[in-house]
Parts: C-alpha cells; structure tokens; sequence
C-alpha cells in the first residue's frame, strides 16, 4: 500500500480468515496467558502482544500502526489527549534540569504546558519567533538544551513553520526537532520528509473529525540517531527502572517510541480509551476525502472575506496576500487547513454580533471538525482582558476564529454574509 489515501483505510488492521472485517473494540483491561515465561517475556519485550491496557490494547495498537503509517515513522503512540502527547514526548528526553527552544507561535495549551507546568518539575523553555534568524536561535541554545519544538501550522496564529530550517539547526546541535503537525494532518504536510524527528498530534482535530474523542498520538520517525548525540548520554544510559534496558541497544531505530511507552506511559498513564481509538480510526478512514475539502472551503471563504469591505483583515496562508504564502506553497501544497481568522470593522461589538448572528457556524471552543464553528475570543475565552490585554497576546478585540466545514461552500458564505449584514 503505498498511497496515502488507501493507508487511510486499509492500514493498521488486516484481519485473518473469520475475523472481523472492521477493527474491533478490545475494551478489556488485561489479557490471559498460560505461563510465567510468557507474561515475563512481554514485560522484557522479548516478544510481542498486550499485558494491560494501560500500556497496549489490540484496538490502540492498530489506530497506531495506521498512523505511523501515514506519517512514515518507525513507531507510534497514542494518549488521551493532544497534551498528554506532547507532555509524553518531551518528557521521554527532558527531566530536571534541562532545557527547550520552541517557537513562541503556539497553541496557548502548550504555551502554558512549557512555560509553566514542566517549567515547575525544572524544565525550562525560551521561546522565539519562528522567524528568527538562524543566528538568533542557535544563540538560545545552551549545553542542557534537550529539543527543538514547533507547530508546523500554529493554532491559532497559522504561522507556517519553517520546518526544514529548523531542523537544520536542531541537528547541527546534536539536536531532535519536535513538531506538532495537528491542523495541516499528514494528508498536507509531512514533516519527517522535511528533517523532523518527532512528530505529536491532537487526534481530538481533523483526524477524529467529528468532535467525539478527545486524543492525541506521538510519532517516532526513527532518524535521530540517540547513540550519536553527546546532549542525550542518559538516554542511551540503563533504565535502573526497567532491568537494566538500554533502549537504543534493544530497539535501535525505534528506541524513542518505546521508552515513551515502557516509561512514561507505564508511569503517568495517559493511555486512549480503545472506544476513543475504534471512533479515532472511523475518521481516519475518511481523512483523504475531508481534508481537501475543508481547505477547499476555507480557502473561498478568504477570498470572500478579503473582497468584503465590513472585514478589515483576513489572515489565511492560503491567500497569495499572506506572508507565509511562500512557506504554504513549500510544506503544504495541497492546502493547509480549514482554520481562518479575521478582523470585523467595528471593533468587539460587531465582532460578538457576528458571533450571535451566523446560524449555521456554531459558536464553540472546539475547532477542526467537519461542522463550521467560530469564535469571538474577546468576548468568550479572553473576556477577562481589556483591550490593551488582548492585543499584547495577539488576540485583538475584532478577531474571529473561523473553522471552516465541509458543509456545502454557498451554504457556508451565506450564512456568513447574513450575520455580517447583522453587524
């Protein structure tokens, strides 16, 4: 199977004569063995299959293997969130003491994530522009910098990262980048193609698609070479926790993936329910076929929104206006998201009065699945700030956030076009 679009469908489960043609959900804590050796075997993984849930479930591990394969890396894991991802996978390189260099172009969550909460347990974050220099970013960092880390389309600024400049930096330190590829989905970019070596994902977005699971996944892609790194010796050290393994020594290519799961997931367990990953696969199936639809409609709606003179600016990479056009057209060809944000003349007031008017865009904290949604953070999420506030955080008071659906593209211009004239 070498396209992405029937790796979508057909991947990660391939039943055998009599079993079921769709995944099934494995909705069991623990599995039954015969013998010592052989539970004592899958604790050492000296063989293959599932012991306890909260490390493996058949279902989990066929969403898994399905997404590594759209990716192209050596290994996955899923967790139960977009967070628990991406806290999972920087804590499998980073403990007390070290360091991160991350663009400042962030989702707020993981803004938060870095600067405050792993910032308490002693791992410290600086943060730049994801157009700085190369100069400007190598100066950040220091002999305990563990990772690299960027979006490569940030939410919601859509900043466009630029992920094979990055990563040349990050390996002329002897250094992984990280990159979290939720809203452009491997359907639109590829960012171990590009140098990446790590990628993390909300599956909560466009992969469920449909706004029932919450989850996340980690990719390995298998390219840093651990052994090699002199920044990451206690990576390549025994695991005192584990008997004695040494990850790389008995995983090689895929050290990475397996000691986030034999580490950190047996510790902090922020396992996927397999309910989560049965649905999660249901919308993997369709990714191919929303993706380019919910780009197709996004785009149009720019362009509606640009020629229309009650929106003041309208910031979409797709447009040949917006500054990471250039970027857009290298990383993501095909399209980059359905994500839109834009400003209406009239300040906060016409802003929320859109909001209260569009009928068929939802107003809802969520973004990234198949229904059309907004929101006027100035008056929901960030309703506690001033307008002086909200600029210095790069939300301004006119800002909506528009998750373009693949509902039909008339339908969705109408509705706005009507709400607007509200305003």
């Amino acid at each position: 199977m070498s396209h992405i679009n029937t790796k979508c469908i057909q991947e990660g489960w391939n039943p055998k004569a009599g079993e079921p043609r769709v995944l099934p959900i494995y909705q069991s804590t623990t599995y039954k063995y015969e013998d010592a050796k052989t539970l004592g075997d899958l604790f050492d993984f000296n063989i293959g299959g599932h012991f306890y849930t909260r490390l493996s479930n058949p279902t989990l591990e066929a969403v898994e293997k399905k997404i590594n394969a759209l990716e192209g890396g050596v290994g996955a894991m899923l967790t139960s969130s977009g967070q628990g991802a991406t806290t999972a996978a920087i804590m499998t390189v980073c403990h007390q003491g070290d360091h991160i260099v991350s663009s400042n172009s962030v989702y707020g969550g993981t803004f938060n994530l870095l600067n405050v909460t792993l910032c308490k347990l002693g791992i410290e974050t600086s943060f730049v522009s994801p157009d700085a220099t190369d100069d400007e970013i190598s100066r950040l960092i220091k002999p305990n910098t563990k990772l690299l880390f960027g979006e490569s389309l940030a939410n919601p600024a859509l900043t466009v990262f630029d992920i094979e400049r990055w990563a040349k930096i990050a390996h002329k330190n002897s250094l992984p980048l990280f990159v979290d590829n939720t809203f452009p989905t491997p359907i639109n970019c590829r960012p171990f193609e590009w140098g990446a070596d790590i990628i993390v994902h909300s599956t909560s977005k466009y992969m469920d698609g449909h706004a029932v699971t919450l989850g996340g996944v980690i990719v390995d892609s298998g390219n840093f070479d651990w052994t090699k790194s002199p920044r990451h010796t206690d990576f390549c050290a025994p695991d005192d926790s584990y008997h004695g393994l040494v990850y790389p020594d008995k995983f090689g290519k895929a050290a990475f993936i397996f000691k986030a799961r034999a580490q950190i997931m047996r510790d902090i367990g922020m396992q996927m329910s397999p309910m989560n990953g049965f649905l999660l696969n249901l919308g993997l199936e369709t990714l191919h076929l929303r993706v380019p639809v919910h780009c197709q409609n996004a785009q149009k709606v720019a362009e509606y929104l640009q020629a229309n003179d009650k929106i003041s600016w309208v910031n979409y990479p797709g447009l040949k206006s917006n500054k990471y056009n250039d970027l857009a057209q290298k990383y993501m060809p095909c399209g980059t998201s359905g994500v839109i944000s834009f400003g209406i003349k009239g300040g906060r007031a016409a802003a929320a009065k859109f909001m209260e008017s569009t009928e068929l865009a939802a107003a809802v904290v969520h973004v990234a699945d198949a229904r059309t949604s907004i929101l006027h953070p100035a008056s929901t999420t960030h309703r506690q700030m001033s307008d002086e506030q909200l600029v210095e955080c790069g939300v301004t008071p006119d800002l909506i956030r528009m998750s373009v659906g693949i509902e039909y593209i008339d339908d969705i211009i109408a509705d706005i076009d009507n709400a607007l004239k509200k305003c």
